[in-house]
């Protein structure tokens, strides 16, 4: 497989906001700690070393999960002093979901690979913070495969990880062929979160990936200083609406928006906002409702029923690990942005944000079509209605009426002066006679262009059936197709693509089968 790099910007696929911190924009700094290169983990290191660290609660948790797990990574190694993390995470699609998820996680091992080389003296654990306890089902219960939609039917309610995943054996019975893999992970565990981390060591766990679940009693009980403040200050609402607003000022979208808030209730089947109402809190859609007293009592003997939100997570991960790069995706990047001074008030090391890889993967039929097509990297990603004049501009010779209709218009504008000079009622005349003639060239213009596009009607159909194929559903490839749409056919997938991803190339790799 090679890879044939092309600058995020020359995609038209990603924010000005994500574009700008990958240049380093002065602008930018306040809202993000060290930018991602080799030599600035360094620094990076030493701050993290000075700060609390619960490696021993975080070793016998994962002690408990890998317990029934064979072959797994060597957990012992994060309670020495000399061991960080670098992190990334994501919901518990079923199958890994979209590429895209793949790809996070080999960024991720990827860059502790090229610490352990820079820094031979430290060890780096990749990790895979799950989302268990996220409720969207929506958003994780399908994948796409060879363009059919795959999606898991289930009644299930509450947080994703602790579902059930026995009723996935109808969808594992649709498959167009047998996948070992999952069909161990969701038959012989006894949740998605098992399932998921079964899934994950097989793919990755020789790579030293450790899977962490943070739905867990001891590990929320690091974090009840943060469940106070935010019950009873709203410090993450003042900070975080703060920096959304700075900025906003500067002319970027922000990406998420704190609440006064920012914990749901977690309980068996729920995941349900807290909010604050009439003196005390209440849990939405739930009879069920708090005193302050009795919600901070709850917070003291059961922390395990309090689940951060999209803002205070990454805190809650911080808080967890010793951790120094969190690895995410345009949109991570961007609101990572608006959570700095909210790290600076918990006095928290902020970490390194790192884009992961980006990556269009073309098999070798479509690599002969692009060649016989003729087509640049950067076209690939245009738009149909601009990919089909680009390459019609490109491949005939020039039909357009553009010359001609100018030439019209300046002949009308010295007949309109003519006319006007000897009787001013001429000017309504000349003008509709005027746009007459130009609606006429207009239509002519048209059939010509008709007629160009039908010469080359077979080129156009294999140029749009390309577009199609390439990017699914008029979107980025890695955004909708699973791997085994590749790793099917190349059991070796997935080593290649490890092969040639670099966590410090911020550009979108173009990677080719060979």
């Amino acid at each position: 497989m090679t890879s044939h790099p092309l600058p995020l910007g020359e995609t038209r696929q990603f924010s000005p906001v994500f574009l700008d911190y990958l240049q380093n924009e002065p602008a930018l700094a306040p809202f993000f700690g060290r930018f991602p290169t080799l030599e600035n983990f360094e620094a990076q290191i030493e701050a993290r070393a000075a700060a609390p660290v619960h490696r021993d609660v975080l070793y016998q948790l994962l002690t408990r999960q890998y317990a029934s797990v064979a072959n797994h990574p060597d957990l012992s190694v994060l309670k020495e002093s000399n061991t960080f993390t670098v992190t990334t995470g994501h919901q518990l699609n079923i199958f890994t979901g979209p590429l895209y998820v793949i790809y996070k996680l080999i960024t991720t091992i990827n860059l502790a690979k090229a610490l352990r080389v820079r820094y031979p003296q430290y060890r780096f654990v990749p990790v895979y913070w799950m989302a268990t306890e996220d409720h969207d089902l929506a958003e994780i219960n399908h994948f796409y495969l060879f363009g059919k939609k795959y999606e898991w039917q289930t009644p299930q309610t509450g947080a994703v990880g602790r579902m059930t995943t026995q009723d996935l054996t109808p969808l594992l019975q649709e498959l167009p062929e047998k996948v070992s893999l999952f069909e161990n992970a969701y038959l012989h565990h006894r949740t998605l979160a098992e399932a998921t981390r079964c899934v994950a060591n097989e793919l990755f766990g020789h790579e030293g990936l450790v899977c962490v679940d943070a739905d867990d009693r001891e590990l929320k009980a690091l974090f009840k200083g943060v469940m106070r403040d935010d019950l009873t200050r709203h410090s993450a609402f003042e900070r975080v609406k703060k920096s959304s607003q700075q900025l906003e000022a500067l002319g970027y979208k922000t990406q998420v928006n704190a609440r006064e808030v920012n914990f749901f209730y977690l309980d068996d089947h729920q995941r349900e906002r807290i909010v604050q109402e009439d003196g005390g809190y209440k849990v939405l859609n739930t009879p069920l409702s708090f005193s302050e007293a009795e919600l901070l009592d709850l917070v003291e003997n059961e922390p395990q029923k309090f689940s951060p939100n999209v803002i205070l997570r990454p805190l809650y991960q911080e808080t967890v690990l010793p951790n120094l790069a969190y690895v995410g995706g345009p949109a991570e990047v961007a609101y990572w942005m608006q959570l700095k001074d909210l790290f600076a008030h918990y006095q928290l090391p902020y970490p390194v944000v790192m884009p992961r890889n980006f990556a269009l993967v073309i098999n070798k039929a479509h690599a002969k079509r692009i060649q016989k097509l003729n087509l640049s990297d950067a076209a690939l990603f245009l738009d149909e209605a601009s990919l089909k004049r680009r390459f019609l501009e490109k491949n005939t010779e020039a039909v357009g009426l553009e010359a001609e209709t100018a030439a019209f218009d300046q002949v009308f504008s010295q007949v309109l002066k003519k006319a006007v000079a000897l009787d001013r009622s001429l000017e309504g005349l000349v003008l509709a006679e005027k746009q007459k003639l130009l609606k006429s060239v207009e239509n002519i213009d048209k059939r010509l262009r008709k007629a160009q596009e039908g010469s080359q009607e077979t080129e156009i159909n294999q140029l749009m059936g390309l577009k199609a194929k390439l990017f699914p559903n008029g979107g980025l490839q890695e955004r909708t197709d699973n791997y085994l749409n590749f790793a099917l056919n190349n059991p070796d997938f997935l080593r290649q693509v490890q092969a040639v991803f670099d966590p410090f190339s911020f550009q979108f790799h173009l990677l080719t089968e060979e």
